[in-house]
């Protein structure tokens, strides 16, 4: 298994993590008032998503400037 698809892998996976984050955080809002740990676990898979993500993003253009690149040579 190469880079990039283990890159989208951990991403769908933490978008799942994420999904899940963010239904026990309405979970326990509905509930009372919720402690600060559960309010802010959403973060930590959203900026790892982030990185993922962008990889992802620019993937594309990076192998569109790397063609190029190796064309001009």
């Amino acid at each position: 298994m190469n880079w990039n698809k283990w890159v989208r892998q951990i991403h769908r996976w933490l978008s799942i993590a994420f999904t899940v984050t963010v239904i026990a955080n309405f979970v326990a809002m509905g509930l009372g008032e919720p402690p600060a740990w559960v309010v802010y676990s959403p973060l930590l898979p959203l900026f790892l998503l982030l990185f993922t993500g962008l990889y992802m993003f620019v993937l594309p253009y990076a192998a569109r400037w790397g063609s190029e690149r190796s064309t001009d040579a």
